[in-house]
């Protein structure tokens, strides 16, 4: 009785968010927080697909009754992309998009509308 006592006390403890490291890269995927934690679904904001990459710092937030079902929330945006309140980069290491404040729509990377390469020419 003690022992499952103990037990019950220590998972009501445990933090219901906690940060980790991605160590399986992908969805499912798998983190260390206190202990390593795999086949954990990746969850985006609606409209985004994304899959986290190995060793990226992750939000992971445990669901459930019990917080037995933890899912990957989310990565650290880093502060050197200097955003202002209400930008948005979306990035994947090879390009990105970026909506300015301004109205200013900027990519980078192999642009491609419909499969067709667009060239843009220097002004």
């Amino acid at each position: 009785m003690w022992l499952s006592r103990r037990t019950e006390a220590g998972r009501r403890r445990e933090a219901a968010v906690q940060v980790g490291s991605v160590t399986l890269p992908g969805d499912p995927a798998g983190a260390v927080l206190d202990g390593e934690r795999r086949d954990m679904p990746v969850y985006g904001p609606g409209g985004c697909v994304w899959r986290p990459a190995q060793g990226q710092e992750v939000l992971v937030v445990k669901a459930g009754t019990d917080g037995e079902q933890p899912c990957v929330a989310g990565v650290r945006c880093r502060a050197d992309w200097n955003l202002a309140p209400g930008e948005l980069l979306l990035y994947s290491g090879g390009a990105s998009v970026y909506l300015s404040n301004s109205g200013v729509i900027a990519m980078s990377g192999d642009v491609r509308v419909n499969g067709k390469r667009v060239v843009v020419e220097e002004e």
